[in-house]
């Protein structure tokens, strides 16, 4: 039998405790995160399971991963996609973190995503999402990728995503707890993250409508988009089998996410932000209206 990867997680939070480059629960400027978000990766820190499981694949994924990249990708920088490399610049100085490495990867699906460490986060934009989506829209995609880089998000997100890729190789029922619960965990800090990204573009339709796109998947189709008509299967779907499906994936489902973020634009700090004028929901208040969305109690 092969040896085990020699688990030495504690100096490892230790280290998150003391460095919290690009943010974290303690620092100060994260006013927006959902509470959910912050409590539960708290937790992680007292979880065993899940730090043995973050240990074992953060170690080793980081250079995989950028390895595949450098390979297989192209990296933005002022002389590579100069579009990209600016407004992952205006992100960074919204939220106020170095600005992070950003590669186009080729894929017809539009997505985007974020991975490394903390102190070493890079972001991947498929090249379908970046011919497809308008400045202002971009400007929403890599500001919540970002947002998981001002959270300290990004240890949590490359263990998951090792753990969901390389699942078959470990006996199920040891990974599958540390699993769930990353999932349950990722869906409440894409909360945090859609907060981020209305942040950086101060314009909640067009950060509405950025993450609509992803589920129609063309601009062409989106042409005869309704927002509101979409949204009015929040209330078709909420009592139905598919809110317990919910609770295997990685996401919120997305009509739960844009009313979420309709919430978050109600609120004080958002307001305050988009110059929008005083007055507004507080954070508690935000945060309590979600839970119940995330529910289905709304």
């Amino acid at each position: 039998m092969a040896q085990g990867p020699e688990l030495d997680f504690s100096s490892f939070v230790n280290r998150m405790k003391g460095e919290r480059v690009g943010g974290g629960a303690e620092s100060t400027g994260h006013d927006y995160s959902y509470i959910l978000d912050r409590q539960t990766r708290a937790a992680f820190e007292r979880a065993r399971p899940v730090e043995l499981a973050v240990a074992a694949t953060v170690r080793m994924s980081k250079q995989i991963i950028r390895g595949q990249l450098l390979g297989n990708s192209v990296k933005v920088s002022e002389r590579q996609f100069p579009r990209i490399h600016r407004i992952t610049q205006q992100c960074a100085d919204t939220l106020h973190i170095a600005p992070p490495t950003v590669y186009l990867v080729p894929s017809p699906v539009l997505n985007a995503a974020t991975y490394g460490t903390n102190e070493d986060s890079f972001i991947m934009v498929h090249s379908a999402l970046a011919s497809s989506y308008t400045d202002e829209e971009l400007l929403t995609v890599i500001g919540h990728e970002c947002g998981h880089i001002h959270n300290s998000h990004v240890v949590y997100l490359t263990a998951l995503h090792f753990l969901t890729q390389m699942a078959g190789a470990f006996v199920a029922w040891i990974v599958e707890p540390a699993t769930m619960a990353l999932r349950a965990w990722s869906r409440r800090a894409e909360i945090t993250c859609d907060r981020a990204a209305m942040l950086c573009s101060k314009d909640e339709t067009v950060a509405t409508r950025a993450l609509a796109k992803l589920i129609v998947g063309s601009n062409k189709l989106f042409e005869e988009f309704n927002m509101d008509a979409f949204l009015e299967q929040y209330e078709e779907g909420k009592d139905g089998v598919g809110r317990y499906l919910e609770a295997f994936a990685t996401h919120p489902y997305l009509t739960k996410r844009v009313l979420a973020m309709r919430t978050f634009g109600q609120s004080e700090l958002y307001k305050k932000a988009a110059n929008l004028g005083d007055g507004g929901l507080s954070m508690q208040e935000v945060d309590e209206r979600v839970l119940a969305l995330l529910k289905g109690d709304a």
